[in-house]
């Protein structure tokens, strides 16, 4: 069984297999709850089973399901919510990993970050408690390098590789600025020339690289001999096949075939966007559902009907002149004869119901996403590496806040 949520502890050794096969079995019985989108679906498979839940959820408000978003679990709802928010909370429980008394940051090495994203990297920083000190960072997918200086101290080397001209460019300047001695390489890291940039004696880091990135650090790391790296992986959902890789023994033994759409889910847990970000979100998902109510009448078919991403210019028009210009790009007529009042509401309405159905999901967020970190965990054991799993900062901070520290054994 897992910890209790109020005495997590770092994963390390037999625990990461233990947790999960835990993690494996309750997703794995509960994907009737976590796979269906309410966005796409006017009802919910589970609705039938638990119909008191689902009318519970239908009845509140739009802000209602705003003040949950981030916390499912603390929500009073009826059977089965409160067993699953338990279970949810023990399978995910993970403690902080332990601190050092990292060196103190140069002087101004801050002031060209935002200080959510300075804050990050500080953390990060202070949970990197290798064995052995390291001499030659590799900051992976590196941007403009500020995680790779803010780690760097005297005596040590660090290779910044990046696929983006401009950041490389940029990143040069800054490290120049702060007379710090770093490489800047252009390496489009996913092309088999990007093993050549590895060698043993490199610590590579890398904090929020995204999908297939941070999965080929693990997979290079690996073969090159790296004695130790951390990874803080995100976006789990931008891989280049349609369906997830597992990487380990574990993994791939499991039953459970992720699509990129199962692979977002952790990533709908927002903690940093602000209140004008949130009011744009809410207007263009109230738009495209109520897009949605008159596609399914028009069309005479119950199915939701994929539409592109629009620029945000598009939320300027009036309703009805965005589900016109919206059906023209779908090869739809309208008639109009539509009340688009009536519709732009049902969007509205909509909405509320969608965002409280989208609490059941919420349960699995992190669920999912430690199953998938757990994946990596065990892949490096399996190579050999001694890895410890925990947070290296408070979620406010960010929710993608898994850190793996892994060391070769022996």
């Amino acid at each position: 069984m897992p910890a209790r949520a109020d005495k997590a502890d770092v994963l390390r050794g037999a625990s990461l297999l233990t947790r999960f096969q835990a993690l494996d079995r309750w997703l794995s019985q509960h994907q009737h709850l976590w796979r269906p989108r309410p966005f796409t679906q006017l009802t919910m498979p589970w609705e039938a089973q638990h119909p008191e839940l689902a009318q519970w959820l239908r009845q509140r408000s739009l802000q209602d399901a705003e003040d949950n978003h981030n916390q499912p679990h603390h929500l009073p709802a009826p059977a089965p919510f409160p067993a699953l928010a338990a279970m949810s909370r023990a399978l995910s429980a993970v403690s902080a990993l332990p601190t050092q008394g990292f060196m103190p940051a140069l002087p101004r090495l801050q002031v060209d970050v935002p200080g959510r994203k300075w804050q990050q990297i500080d953390a990060f920083a202070q949970c990197l408690t290798f064995q052995t000190p390291p001499t030659h960072w590799l900051d992976w997918c590196a941007g403009k390098g500020h995680l790779g200086r803010r780690l760097l101290s005297s005596g040590q080397r660090l290779t910044c590789l990046e696929y983006d001209p401009a950041l490389i460019e940029s990143g040069q300047l800054l490290s120049q600025r702060h007379r710090l001695d770093a490489r800047h390489v252009q390496q489009d890291v996913l092309t088999a020339e990007a093993a050549a940039q590895l060698t043993a004696d490199m610590t590579p880091v890398a904090l929020h690289a995204c999908g297939d990135l941070h999965v080929r650090l693990l997979q290079l790391a690996s073969a090159a001999g790296c004695g130790q790296l951390a990874l803080s992986p995100c976006c789990y959902n931008r891989i280049s096949t349609p369906t997830y890789q597992p990487l380990s023994t574990a993994a791939r033994a499991s039953g459970l075939s992720l699509s990129r759409e199962d692979l977002s889910l952790p990533m709908s847990e927002t903690v940093t966007a602000g209140s004008r970000v949130r009011r744009q979100r809410d207007e263009s998902m109230a738009r495209r559902l109520g897009f949605d109510v008159w596609q399914r009448q028009a069309r005479q078919c119950d199915d939701y009907l994929s539409t592109p991403s629009l620029p945000s210019t598009w939320l300027n028009k009036p309703f009805a002149d965005y589900c016109e210009d919206l059906a023209a790009l779908k090869h739809l007529s309208t008639t109009g004869t539509e009340d688009w009042a009536v519709l732009e509401a049902a969007g509205w309405q909509r909405l509320a119901q969608v965002r409280n159905l989208e609490l059941v999901r919420g349960l699995f967020r992190r669920p999912l996403e430690l199953w998938l970190v757990l994946d990596r965990a065990l892949y490096l054991s399996e190579n050999g590496y001694d890895v410890q799993l925990g947070a290296f900062c408070d979620r406010h901070l960010t929710p993608r806040n898994l850190m793996l520290l892994a060391q070769r054994c022996g």
